[in-house]
């Protein structure tokens, strides 16, 4: 009912600005930027694309600008330059929940409003008066808790609920990846027959992803799955997978969808894929931002869904939609 509720939301906001708001953005064209957690991922690049869809709805000007790579030390200074070009409004995937505090408040301070999307500072609740990360409108993402637990009961269906699984994942502190293994983690306690094994932290480094997969793996024979937090730990422990022998017997859940992912699943390197809806993400966080530009009010949270990819569907049109874009 909470996901429903915010659904309805967004598509309020959505409403309300695209029938009322269109008018006064004739008169000053806002500057929204788009700060994304690197710009050459795929998921970022839908979420573009759903931002610039929106902003050619409402007649607002997108900036988008990032790093190569999710880094906060690459990422400040992109913010810093953002800061100083004095956009109307800030939409940014913060590529670590501490780090990027401090350097947002800048914006804060300098009267732009700040809107987190897919990725969220502090503890993501927003606008509540307490703790010193909360300044931020909203936070526009997938519910990543859910997402892990929906990984976690898709893989338990492929082991026939029994076995030894682990969390490959990227490090500590990310708040999307973070969210997702606890999701992860708690659902597997309703598969008692289920033993999940300590996570093993990649540094989002594929090949090392890969290595520890044979380490876990000569150390638990009957390892039965895993699910790989994001994309680089998902096909770095597929590959470690695959050069254990282990394709077929040790299934593979990855996070998120590039095109790669088709080939990826009917292959067999991965049995599963969990793809998010970023360009929905990118669309309601430009809508949100205009809305509040427009002095209208808006959502604290708006989450998006999920879509459960396998070779079973992945060629059916409604599930391709969902593949991300180069």
């Amino acid at each position: 009912m909470k996901r429903i509720v915010k659904a309805l939301a967004a598509l309020a906001v959505g409403a309300t600005v695209l029938t009322g708001a269109v008018a006064q953005a004739q008169d000053k064209k806002p500057t929204i930027a788009l700060i994304p957690g690197l710009t050459t991922d795929g998921f970022y690049i839908t979420m573009r694309r759903g931002a610039e869809a929106a902003a050619k709805a409402v007649g607002a000007e997108l900036v988008f600008q990032g790093a190569p790579e999710f880094n906060p030390v690459l990422q400040v200074p992109v913010l810093d330059a953002i800061i100083a070009r004095k956009p109307d409004a800030i939409l940014i995937a913060p590529t670590d929940k501490v780090q990027l505090v401090e350097p947002l408040k800048k914006a804060h301070a300098a009267g732009i409003p700040v809107i987190t999307v897919d990725t969220f500072i502090g503890t993501g609740n927003y606008q509540t008066g307490a703790g010193d990360a909360d300044f931020p409108l909203a936070y526009i993402a997938s519910d990543n808790v859910l997402g892990g637990r929906i990984a976690a009961r898709s893989l338990a269906k492929a082991i026939g609920e029994k076995g030894k699984v682990y969390v490959s994942n990227v490090k500590p502190g990310i708040s999307t990846t973070d969210q997702r293994e606890e999701g992860f983690k708690a659902e597997m306690k309703n598969f008692p027959n289920i033993e999940v094994l300590e996570t093993q932290f990649n540094d989002n480094d594929s090949n090392k992803a890969a290595s520890q997969l044979q380490s876990v793996f000569a150390r638990n024979s009957d390892l039965a799955g895993v699910f790989g937090a994001n994309l680089f730990s998902a096909l770095g422990a597929a590959n470690g997978v695959q050069q254990a022998g282990q394709s077929g017997k040790v299934r593979v859940v990855a996070f998120d969808a590039p095109p790669s992912i088709v080939d990826n699943i009917k292959t067999g390197l991965v049995d599963i894929a969990i793809a998010q809806h970023p360009a929905e993400i990118g669309y309601y966080g430009l809508i949100s931002a205009f809305a509040h530009l427009s002095g209208q009010s808006i959502p604290v949270a708006i989450g998006t869904g999920f879509t459960v990819m396998d070779k079973d569907n992945i060629d059916k049109p409604e599930i391709a939609q969902f593949i991300y874009k180069d």
